[in-house]
């Protein structure tokens, strides 16, 4: 079992060579469809899986070809990860869509929506007003 340290160490590395190969490495044109950008690396315990969450812009078919593309590219994404690292076993390599920018956005848009109509409604506190005491005791 390898440290936390070198878990870490080695997901950033994984990370970095894998951003380099969508950049230059992959010839799939399904993987250039869309933008990729890898946001996340899971490395597990054992060096012996590496989860990578790619984030992907673009249309909904872009995507999909996108993620048909890194599926079937892991074969030869690991066998450059095993030219470029040098470890005693090269991980196994899965590719998942992270979704989690274009939720936050959402979320985002969502709460700047709901300010939009409270001052429209004039339901909005006062940003300068403090909670409990009313503009009559302050």
């Amino acid at each position: 079992m390898a440290t936390n340290r070198r878990v870490a160490r080695v997901a950033a590395l994984i990370k970095r060579e894998i951003s380099q190969m969508l950049l230059y490495g992959i010839k799939d044109d399904r993987v250039g469809s869309g933008m990729v950008s890898v946001t996340d690396v899971d490395v597990s315990g054992d060096l012996q899986h590496a989860k990578i969450f790619v984030s992907i812009y673009g249309t909904d078919e872009a995507r999909s070809e996108t993620m048909a593309g890194l599926k079937a590219a892991t074969g030869f994404v690991r066998g450059e990860l095993g030219q470029r690292i040098r470890l005693r076993r090269t991980p196994e390599v899965i590719f998942e869509e992270d979704r989690s920018f274009e939720r936050g956005t959402r979320v985002l848009s969502l709460l700047n929506q709901l300010s939009q109509e409270r001052a429209e409604k004039g339901d909005g506190i006062a940003e300068d007003s403090e909670p409990g005491i009313s503009a009559a005791e302050g």
